[in-house]
């Protein structure tokens, strides 16, 4: 009797090297100087339209997957701008256009991504759009690994012992 091979499929956990392009060519992350990225399937760790893409595929497996702005990171909100007070930042961090800043939501507790998208005097504005927004990109992915995940993971919804990638 032989194994069936391990596909990707829900509730696997799935490690995979990869390099994202934009379609202009710019490599704006790859796993390729690090370890794989290990990621659970069908939680929506990774981008709705990687995951689809991976859907059924096993190790050794390579594709290139380009992923259009609805099914990655959204497109870019005009309207996703916030207009903070500048006394809620510490006086000792210099504020700079283009900075990243991590802000937590006082309401959900989920923390924010967000840019500076301009310093005024009482006020810095804010783009909580994601960096890749409006972007199509472009995977070049390899399935290096494949597991069923554990129970505790199933629980938690990702995987443990890897830093989490959002």
């Amino acid at each position: 009797m032989t194994e069936k091979a391990l596909r990707v499929a829900d509730d696997m956990v799935v490690g995979i090297d990869y390099t994202l392009r934009l379609d202009d060519g710019e490599v704006v992350d790859s796993s390729a100087d690090g370890e794989p990225l290990e990621y659970l399937h069908g939680y929506g760790e990774i981008i709705p339209g990687l995951e689809k893409a991976l859907q059924g595929l096993v190790v050794g497996d390579k594709k290139e997957v380009t992923i259009e702005p609805d099914d990655a990171y959204g497109e870019y909100d005009d309207e996703s701008f916030q207009l903070v007070p500048l006394d809620i930042f510490p006086d000792d961090l210099e504020l700079e256009e283009g900075m990243e800043l991590h802000m937590r939501d006082s309401e959900t507790g989920q923390v924010l991504q967000a840019f500076v998208a301009e310093v005024q005097e009482e006020a810095v504005l804010l783009d909580l759009n994601h960096p890749l927004a409006g972007e199509t990109l472009i995977f070049n992915v390899e399935i290096v690994s494949l597991r069923p995940a554990t129970d505790e993971e199933l629980d938690h919804g990702h995987v443990h012992g890897a830093e989490h990638h959002h």
